[in-house]
């Protein structure tokens, strides 16, 4: 690859809704040298509003960030494709070329946040979601690199 250009980087989830959403703002705000970053779901599901909350309590702004669907990048030639969800990993479809996929799943916010009673509980889960994101992306794209 030329090294004066940005690794392509699709993050895959379900419904491009919630963590598919905050790696895309993460890999923008952190990596925004090195990485092209791109996020999509195999399903839309809409923007997450909490998720929008907490990236912003970071300064990371995705409130123009819209639900896309894979469809929509079909045009795209990605360099690694990062599925963020089992759903995604195990529904994955076939990318060409040396397309690398590879799996970093992560808790579904939403998920857990069904299982808190006080908002900021719920909001609780969704920012530790988050900052395990931020960790993942503040390996790129050396991890992508690495792996076979």
């Amino acid at each position: 690859m030329n090294q004066t250009a940005k690794l392509k980087v699709l993050f895959l989830c379900t419904g491009n809704s919630c963590r598919s959403q905050m790696a895309e703002g993460w890999a923008r705000s952190l990596k925004g040298d090195c990485i092209e970053p791109y996020s999509a779901g195999i399903e839309i599901h809409g923007m997450n509003p909490n998720v929008v909350a907490v990236m912003a309590e970071v300064g990371v702004d995705i409130s123009s960030h819209y639900s896309k669907h894979l469809d929509e990048l079909s045009d795209v030639r990605f360099d690694c494709v990062v599925t963020v969800c089992g759903r995604a990993n195990e529904t994955c479809p076939v990318f060409p070329g040396e397309t690398k996929v590879i799996h970093a799943g992560f808790d579904d916010p939403p998920a857990l946040a069904g299982q808190c009673e006080s908002d900021e509980d719920k909001l609780n889960c969704y920012r530790r979601v988050r900052d395990e994101i931020r960790k993942f992306i503040e390996t790129l794209p050396q991890s992508i690199e690495s792996k076979p």
